[in-house]
């Protein structure tokens, strides 16, 4: 079966690599140039279409005219896209005979737009998963053809997170791909009312607001830690990074000031509603402390409300 495939990020990878698995025909694959701007921790689709022989094309739009007949002439029977960040309009979702697939990082109608893996620890979740769906015009909004289910841990974040639904992604395809082959594909209408829609994340949403409460600090920081660039607060030196801190519920004494540092034995703890949080890994004027060296750093800033 002959495809196009649009795909970046690792799980572009996981898609591609299913593909193969299962004898698809790869005609071209569409890819992103990478932002200068991006932190790009992550492994390159352009690089996987050159070692597999396969031609890559990275054009700013592909829904112009020029690129919408070069996809026609390649005479796609299915189209898959695999964490492209662009949508595909109605003229390159009608070529392929067999329809166009899209796979997404939440349980759909969940958590539709950008940044799912993001989201789902922001706002708490206990599980996400991924969605393979037919494409419409409108983002993530077609017809589910199959999901898998992943559990959150307490200490997730969004990286292991993220590579929890690429082992998942490979199952999910793996199981799916051979009925679309067979033209067999399930057919699964989302219940509209049962959507979510989250859009993009900017560096500046990682500031912590230490009136909320502590878990919601907690799943802010593990939603943005490395590879993303951090949740932050403010020391009168400037921004204060923190890569991890563990959450502690109420129970010891405290001002009920939010965002005051605390310390006990060689532990420093930031209060925060409903309980306060240890820090683990955080960076100060362009210094990493992990360790004793956070205490030794806030030592003699015990009662500093971080703002």
């Amino acid at each position: 079966m002959k495809t196009v495939v649009f795909a970046y990020h690792n799980m572009g990878i996981v898609g591609l690599e299913a593909l193969k698995r299962h004898g698809f025909t790869v005609e071209a694959v569409f890819s992103h140039r990478d932002d200068p701007q991006e932190r790009v921790w992550f492994a390159s689709v352009s690089d996987w279409a050159a070692k597999n022989v396969i031609p890559c094309h990275r054009p700013d739009s592909v829904n112009v005219p020029e690129w919408v007949d070069r996809v026609r002439k390649m005479a796609p029977d299915v189209i898959f896209s695999f964490y492209y960040r662009n949508l595909l309009k109605e003229e390159i979702l009608r070529i392929p005979p067999a329809g166009a697939f899209n796979l997404h990082g939440s349980l759909l109608p969940a958590y539709r737009g950008r940044c799912p893996v993001n989201w789902v620890l922001v706002r708490g979740e206990k599980k996400t998963g991924v969605t393979l769906h037919r494409m419409v015009e409108k983002a993530d909004a077609g017809d589910i053809v199959g999901q898998k289910e992943v559990s959150i841990d307490p200490e997730d974040s969004a990286f292991s997170l993220f590579n929890k639904l690429c082992v998942a992604a490979g199952e999910l395809l793996d199981g799916l791909l051979p009925l679309i082959k067979e033209g067999r594909a399930p057919r699964i209408p989302q219940d509209p009312e049962k959507a979510t829609y989250f859009g993009g994340r900017r560096p500046e949403d990682g500031r912590i607001d230490w009136n909320r409460p502590v878990m919601q600090v907690y799943d802010l920081i593990r939603a943005v830690t490395e590879p993303y660039p951090g949740a932050f607060t403010f020391l009168d030196e400037g921004r204060l990074l923190i890569w991890w801190a563990r959450p502690e519920a109420g129970g010891y004494q405290n001002d009920g000031t939010p965002g005051r540092i605390m310390t006990e034995g060689q532990d420093v703890f930031v209060e925060a509603k409903e309980g306060r949080l240890k820090l683990v890994d955080v960076e100060v004027e362009g210094r990493r402390l992990r360790g004793r060296a956070v205490y030794d750093y806030f030592k003699e800033k015990r009662g500093v409300v971080l703002r």
